[in-house]
């Protein structure tokens, strides 16, 4: 392992560590597992998520299987800037796909900073096109965990979020009921969006999860 990893940096150091996949990849239990291990560490943590996303906890990062941790609702990323505190070491966000482009430069100033900035969300809508901010955040990481759920059609690593339900816009709010992983095979983009760039976020609520 090199010494420039991660895990072996100085405890003054920064870094950004990006969990991207399909919905029903672990994203969130990922994220979550991380902040608990920084907790146990006596670390000072802060979480946040969209405050649009209160499906199962409007306090809490939920991952659909149930496990959860303490986290603050944000409408954008000019309110995380303002709910950080000083003496945090440890910043995760989770459906970070939600929070726009702002924050790209916020993660970065953070980690120069000195904190873990610690970052889950969906690298590709339902369309399979790439779903900024994520894509970005990965090219400015030190560290990106690609997870993948498993195909419901043919039991191969999924990594595609396939919309099961009706709608044409964006985003729309939903969970098993309205997607399923899909590996790139069995993936099917809608016929709108074959050989076109992903659709404009235009529809901005309700949002799914990853």
């Amino acid at each position: 392992m090199s010494p420039a990893h991660p895990r072996l940096r100085s405890l003054h150091a920064g870094w950004i560590e990006v969990i991207a996949g399909g919905m029903f990849s672990g994203k969130s239990e990922e994220l979550i597992r991380r902040l608990r291990r920084a907790a146990i560490a006596r670390q000072s943590v802060q979480a946040f998520k969209p405050s649009l996303d209160d499906r199962y906890d409007a306090a809490a990062i939920v991952s659909h299987d149930e496990r959860r941790v303490a986290s603050t609702p944000v409408a954008d990323v000019a309110a995380l800037r303002r709910a950080l505190a000083p003496d945090t070491q440890v910043v995760g966000i989770d459906e970070a796909q939600f929070l726009g482009p702002e924050l790209v430069p916020l993660c970065v100033e953070l980690a120069r900073r000195g904190k873990r900035v610690i970052v889950a969300g969906l690298d590709m809508d339902y369309c399979g096109e790439p779903f900024e901010p994520i894509p970005q955040l990965m090219a400015v990481a030190e560290e990106v965990t690609k997870t993948h759920a498993v195909c419901l059609v043919c039991g191969a690593p999924a990594s595609h979020s396939q919309r099961i339900a009706a709608g044409s816009g964006r985003v729309l709010v939903g969970a098993a009921e309205a997607y399923e992983p899909r590996c790139r095979d069995c993936f099917e983009p809608p016929a709108a969006a074959v050989g076109a760039p992903a659709a404009a976020a235009a529809d901005a609520d309700p949002r799914p999860r990853s």
